[in-house]
């Protein structure tokens, strides 16, 4: 894995799965062209609704699903194509991470990575790795950890600013 130079983290809580949505399609509103995003999280963890969100942000008009058995789904929108994929049913890659290192070479897309682990090898430093956990007290509740390099701390700082009267 190409580690971070510098590792910034900003945390906060979605109350359910409309709230994970938003804030989905408020760091789909940020992207540019060359973004990488890697989500983690459990089966069920609220993955594809985050996605669906940032998609949507994005432009997207396009249905999201979970690519778990088609290993990959592309959004179009009117500025750039959405690239995503999931590795959870792969022990190796094999051809996909070709497919993988070809979306990221290419400036007009964004790539979503579900199960990155599998693809660590491939995937840049340059990323921004967002961790949904559920809360042990609410199971609608999700912590949801940000993790970028020092270079998105613009991008981050206006995600936040969204955030702003959003009860954590």
């Amino acid at each position: 894995m190409r580690v971070m130079s510098t590792v910034m983290t900003w945390q906060t809580y979605c109350q359910g799965p409309a709230e994970t949505e938003a804030l989905g399609k408020a760091l789909g509103r940020l992207l540019k062209t060359g973004d990488v995003v890697e989500l983690t999280a459990d089966l069920g963890g609220g993955k594809t609704t985050f996605i669906r969100g940032l998609a949507g942000g994005a432009g997207s008009q396009d249905v999201v699903s979970s690519p778990s058995f088609t290993l990959g789904n592309i959004y179009k929108t009117k500025k750039f194509d959405i690239h995503h994929y999931d590795f959870y049913r792969l022990s190796d890659p094999g051809v996909l991470a070709n497919q993988l290192a070809e979306s990221l070479s290419d400036p007009k897309t964004i790539t979503v990575v579900e199960w990155g682990r599998v693809v660590d090898r491939v995937l840049p430093g340059e990323r921004i790795v967002i961790e949904l956990k559920p809360d042990l007290s609410d199971s609608e509740k999700r912590q949801i950890i940000f993790n970028y390099p020092d270079s998105k701390t613009s991008m981050l700082k206006q995600l936040q600013a969204s955030r702003t009267g959003v009860k954590e």
